[in-house]
């Protein structure tokens, strides 16, 4: 990953579904800007994704806002469509903003793209979890393998910070 701790979060365009089911546009900046937030999360429905890293912040939501957290976003390499029903599978209710991130355009300014081809994935997101305070990076964890999620699990972050 070629982004890290002190560093200010690229301008980036990130899709998602509104309430009423229009695909929406919203730069990541914005979503950062005068905010504290958690962003990461890499892959809807994959294992890891669904069993572990989602739901962990999920149930540790109420910790996530008394440690002062205003947002929790989870980016992944798929369309909003996808976003949106994975959300809806893992009951996130409005706890959890989900955006996508298709085309890599995040992914890659980061440096987080993995070549998962092998496995009939394509290029996807490293796992991590980022803390970001008006779009600068305090703390950022990231996974050596996509499968592990240890550093970048909810508890353990937060706990961390």
């Amino acid at each position: 990953m070629k982004i890290k701790t002190g560093d200010k979060l690229p301008s980036s365009k990130l899709f998602y579904l509104d309430k009423s089911d229009n695909v929406k546009k919203i730069d990541i900046l914005d979503l950062c800007k005068n905010r504290t937030i958690i962003l990461g999360m890499p892959g809807a429905f994959t294992k890891t994704c669904s069993a572990l890293h989602l739901p962990g912040y999920i149930k540790n939501y109420e910790l996530a806002l008394k440690k002062g957290i205003s947002k929790i976003v989870c980016i992944a390499v798929n369309d909003p469509n996808v976003m949106k029903a994975w959300g809806e599978s893992q009951n996130i209710d409005d706890k959890i903003f989900m955006v996508g991130d298709p085309f890599l355009n995040f992914t890659k300014a980061i440096g987080a793209e993995v070549d998962k081809s092998e496995k009939g994935l394509g290029i996807r997101s490293n796992r991590y979890t980022m803390l970001v305070e008006n779009i600068k990076i305090i703390k950022i964890e990231e996974e050596k393998e996509t499968a592990a999620c240890e550093l970048s699990a909810a508890q353990n972050f937060l706990n961390a910070i």
